[in-house]
């Protein structure tokens, strides 16, 4: 049950941190160059965003929870568990993001959904 809670904080707070800096960067907006001006105005204006916090601290704890994970299991099965941040990731773009998610990409998450439940069966 614990290892439960640990790859759903790994797969979600990580989700959900790239989630919020993605939102975060939508307001800020692109650097029109890559001038050193430029890409510091665009920074600056990145690190004001309340949502850039939340989704880099989210991204952080995701991060430490993914050491726990490796420092108990093998790395041929976190990896591939991890992976079901691609599931997330698409809810997530069309839930919060309001993006719009094509068939192909359905496809895409659903033969890695398949693929993690095959690594999962393996361990046991």
């Amino acid at each position: 049950m614990a290892h439960l809670l640990l790859f759903a904080v790994i797969v979600l707070a990580g989700t959900g941190g790239e989630l919020c800096v993605s939102r975060a960067m939508k307001r800020v907006g692109e650097a029109t160059s890559f001038h050193p001006a430029q890409v510091a105005r665009v920074v600056l204006r990145a690190l004001g965003q309340p949502w850039m916090w939340v989704g880099v601290s989210m991204m952080a704890t995701a991060f430490f929870a993914l050491l726990g994970a490796l420092s108990i299991y093998n790395v041929s099965f976190v990896v591939p568990v991890t992976a079901l941040s691609y599931i997330a990731g698409a809810l997530g773009a069309m839930i919060f993001l309001h993006e719009r998610v094509t068939l192909w990409r359905w496809v895409g998450v659903l033969l890695v959904a398949l693929g993690v439940t095959l690594v999962v069966l393996g361990k046991s």
